[in-house]
C-alpha cells in the first residue's frame, strides 16, 4: 500500500486500494444478492481482458458490427468561426447512432467469457 503526500491511501491504476475501495468511502454499493457476481467480476476480469483472444474479439465486433473505427470530419464553418482547426469525431456513425454500443460490446462480451446466460 502506497500513501500519497498527504498520508492517504494511493489508489492503483484502477482507482481501487488492496481492499477494493475507492477513496475513503467506497467499496461495493450493490445488493447483497448481487455480491458473488461483483466477486466472480473482480477475480476474473484483468484476466480476461488481457487475453490476446478476447482482444481480437473484442475488436473484430467493433469493426464489424459497430462501425469503428468512425471517421474524423473537418468542420470548416466552425474552423473558421474559431480561426482554428476543428475536427468532430463521428461517432454517430456507429451502428446505434452514439458511442453507448462501444460500452456495450465490451460488456457483453466479458459476460460471455464469464459464463453467463442473462
Amino acid at each position: 500500500m502506497q500513501t500519497g503526500k498527504s498520508g492517504k491511501v494511493s489508489l492503483g491504476a484502477w482507482g481501487v486500494n488492496e481492499h477494493g475501495y475507492y477513496g475513503d468511502f467506497g467499496g461495493a454499493f450493490v445488493p447483497e444478492m448481487l455480491y458473488p457476481n461483483i466477486k466472480l467480476l473482480q477475480e476474473n476480469y484483468l484476466n480476461i481482458i488481457y487475453r490476446e483472444s478476447f482482444q481480437k474479439e473484442f475488436m473484430q465486433l467493433l469493426r464489424d458490427y459497430v462501425g469503428r473505427p468512425t471517421p474524423l470530419f473537418f468542420a470548416n464553418r466552425l474552423s473558421e468561426k474559431y480561426n482554428t482547426k476543428i475536427f468532430l469525431k463521428r461517432e454517430d456513425l456507429c451502428h446505434t447512432g452514439a458511442h453507448k454500443i462501444n460500452n456495450t460490446i465490451g460488456q457483453i462480451l466479458l459476460a460471455q467469457k464469464l459464463g453467463k446466460k442473462r
